[in-house]
């Protein structure tokens, strides 16, 4: 349900957004050539000498950013934290092991809070550096927020440029969003809720300006704290409330919940917690999810406007697949079909194509990414699929050491 809502009005979005040159961040960046000024440079008080080697990252705010930027190339390892399933292949690490940290090859570890006297001794001493960057409090930190991540990772004129300009693009996106929200005399309230306790995204806090993004009257927006008192959040009586996930079912069964308007018409939608707490694509997906649910004709509104603006510079050159797109592993559907029957053609692909992104897919399309001079993460972004689909893709010339398995996965 959150993935069909999402799509639909994000892709719409991201298509508007398309005519008007503005759009999403990418990692154009990681391939471009660097700035002989980049580095060294300083991050929140830690001097970085030289771009790193390799990466971890240990909060999965930071860990969405990093993705948000199209720099997760760089990245050795996570902390089990990070759940996001672009980062499912890498190794768990933990602050607490430093050694297991440099063993994954990163010099360098992005977390949200000061690692402990005891765990900076140990970083010390392997020689990695932890950088400590903490999350937007506002939208007028998202950019602070990207800025350091970004020169962390690429220095402080490629990354620094790439990372506000990233910001910029996640908040145009958020007020396009917006910007598309049906006018109404009636006000629409909502709330989102941690727990069945009061925990809350309050208006003192980035995920309380989440709601008034996907066009909700935030009726915790007084609250601060992450806390809404239960008197507070009856006479507000909120039309709508977003929960954690297992959140639901408490409400409906607690007596203290029962007189609530959304209770009682049980309207009441469980989400991740993560995407109210992360501030790359989570936020995105949880203001696009808000909206749809909120307003379901604005599913039909952008739907139609989307249709109705279908020209060649909504989709990639040569293909079917709408601009902005990303495939991974998993994914099933005709957008990975297609691709693959480009990289068959191209001497990539062995096997049926079948629509499925599998380990076998995966392997294709890194070295497709090898072959053509692009980072080998395995999954195709939209800079990967266009080149994919252009005229000058480069084939693959030594096919006949590829494996014919026509029963492996593809």
């Amino acid at each position: 349900m959150l993935k069909k809502l999402t799509a639909a009005l994000l892709c719409a979005v991201l298509t508007v957004l398309s005519f008007s040159g503005c759009g999403l961040g990418t990692g154009d960046s990681v391939t471009s050539t660097a700035n002989p000024e980049d580095w060294p440079a300083q991050v929140n008080g830690v001097k970085i000498s030289g771009q790193p080697a390799g990466v971890a990252v240990v909060s999965p705010n930071l860990a969405d950013v990093v993705l948000s930027l199209g720099y997760e190339a760089q990245l050795k390892g996570k902390s089990k934290a990070c759940t996001q399933s672009a980062l499912s292949t890498l190794a768990d690490v933990t602050l607490d092991d430093a050694q297991q940290i440099k063993s994954q090859g990163a010099s360098l570890v992005l977390t949200d809070q000061k690692p402990t006297e005891v765990q900076q001794q140990a970083l010390d001493s392997a020689g990695v550096q932890a950088v400590t960057i903490p999350a937007a409090a506002s939208r007028a930190d998202l950019a602070t927020l990207y800025t350091a991540v970004g020169t962390a990772l690429r220095g402080k004129v490629t990354g620094a440029d790439h990372g506000k300009k990233a910001a910029q693009s996640a908040l145009l996106t958020m007020d396009e969003i917006t910007r598309l929200v049906p006018k109404s005399k009636t006000v629409t309230t909502g709330v989102y809720l941690y727990d069945a306790q009061g925990g809350a995204a309050t208006g003192d806090t980035f995920a309380g300006t989440l709601l008034p993004a996907a066009g909700i009257t935030n009726v915790a927006e007084s609250s601060t704290g992450g806390k809404i008192e239960l008197s507070a959040l009856k006479t507000a009586d909120p039309k709508l409330i977003f929960c954690a996930k297992g959140v639901k079912d408490t409400l409906l069964k607690s007596a203290d919940y029962q007189d609530l308007s959304a209770v009682k018409s049980q309207k009441i939608y469980e989400m991740d917690p993560l995407l109210m707490k992360t501030q790359g694509e989570g936020m995105l997906n949880a203001v696009t999810f808000m909206a749809g649910t909120a307003y379901p004709q604005l599913l039909k509104t952008t739907s139609a406007a989307s249709e109705s603006s279908s020209t060649s510079s909504a989709v990639i050159p040569n293909s079917t697949i709408p601009a902005g797109t990303t495939l991974k592993k998993n994914d099933q559907n005709d957008y990975v079909k297609a691709m693959q029957d480009r990289l068959k053609e191209l001497g990539y692909l062995f096997v049926n194509a079948t629509g499925l992104y599998g380990d076998g897919t995966v392997q294709c399309v890194k070295d497709f990414q090898l072959y053509n001079g692009l980072d080998t993460t395995g999954v195709a972004d939209s800079k990967t699929l266009t080149k994919i689909f252009s005229k000058d893709a480069v084939p693959r010339q030594d096919s006949s050491a590829i494996t014919d398995n026509p029963n492996g996965d593809e």
